[in-house]
């Protein structure tokens, strides 16, 4: 096993943990703006009895050139996992695609299309350009929530940190992708994202996010930033697939992965609620008051990142209410 130090110098000079750093120079470009300050999965619009999602992913130019198909599945994917992290269901999406002619557009709109139909989620448009120099994918999707939203503001200390990852899957080589997804049923599909939103209706958890490209710890920092905390992380109890090496498993980014802040008496609940649908959910860690993140793996501790010396993606409350 990887000696702890070396665990989070790992993490640390990951291209994930890269990725999520550049968010800080956009955060600091562009005043937060609507319901939910900047930093969420997606932007919440106060709309009726409820609130509109709106949420868009964009994909780096080689993996929609190497992987097509995979690309357009994705595009949906990881759109639906940010509307229900809110708490919401999902209602449509829409996607733009740039390509060098349609025999290079085809595998990315039938990736698309069979992710559609499995999450039950229409294409209802978009924009298509099929002569460009190289294929580009960027997907939209709105939903919908009730009163009651899942935030990344509202972590609270004592809360307990738990991770909920479907380990009936397969690694998507050689990328980092942990794919339960595309061999699925559709039905366990719907049914497994079905369970954010009625955690958030039945008020059992505060505070939520998907597992992204920067891996359980690097998600969870970016929920403690957005919450103003920090926390102990015990990175021997992340749920995690026989045979996968810890420093692997830890930048990788599972099709159906989430950390959820519970209060203490709701933890025994909610984990039953995944573990009732086959989902590994597992307490990882205690929220604490504080500006640091510490990891430990039962003998040694050492801190990941602590806020008070730079942001990760600056996205903290006093920064954002400035």
């Amino acid at each position: 096993m990887i000696a702890l130090p070396a665990l989070v110098e790992t993490l640390r000079a990951s291209p994930g943990f890269a990725h999520k750093r550049d968010i800080d120079a956009v955060v600091g470009a562009l005043a937060p703006a609507g319901a939910v300050p900047v930093g969420d999965d997606c932007a919440a619009i106060p709309d009726g009895d409820g609130h509109l999602l709106f949420a868009m992913e964009g994909f780096v130019n080689a993996f929609v050139a190497a992987e097509p198909w995979f690309a357009g599945w994705c595009g949906v994917m990881v759109n639906v996992s940010d509307i229900a992290a809110m708490g919401g269901w999902p209602v449509a999406v829409t996607d733009a695609l740039w390509s060098h002619g349609e025999a290079e557009a085809r595998p990315i709109l039938e990736g698309l299309r069979a992710a559609a139909a499995a999450y039950g989620v229409p294409v209802v448009g978009g924009h298509s350009n099929l002569r460009t120099d190289r294929p580009q994918l960027a997907v939209a999707i709105v939903g919908r929530a009730g009163r009651r939203l899942l935030t990344s503001f509202d972590a609270r200390p004592g809360d307990r940190l738990l991770a909920a990852i479907d380990l009936r899957g397969r690694y998507h080589e050689p990328n980092p992708f942990f794919d339960a997804a595309t061999g699925a049923p559709p039905d366990r599909l719907r049914g497994d994202l079905a369970l954010l939103p009625g955690l958030a209706e039945d008020g059992l958890c505060r505070a939520a996010k998907d597992i992204s490209m920067a891996g359980p710890v690097g998600t969870a920092l970016m929920l403690l930033e957005c919450s103003g905390v920090g926390a102990t992380i015990d990175v021997a109890a992340v749920p995690r697939p026989a045979g996968v090496p810890l420093d692997r498993w830890l930048l990788s980014f599972p099709s159906f992965g989430f950390l959820l802040s519970v209060a203490p008496e709701a933890a025994e609940t909610v984990a039953a609620r995944f573990a009732g649908r086959g989902i590994a959910c597992a307490a990882i860690g205690t929220v604490e008051d504080g500006s640091a993140v510490t990891l430990t793996d039962g003998t040694d501790r050492a801190v990941v990142w602590d806020f008070a010396d730079g942001p990760l993606i600056g996205c903290r409350p006093g920064r954002v209410a400035a």
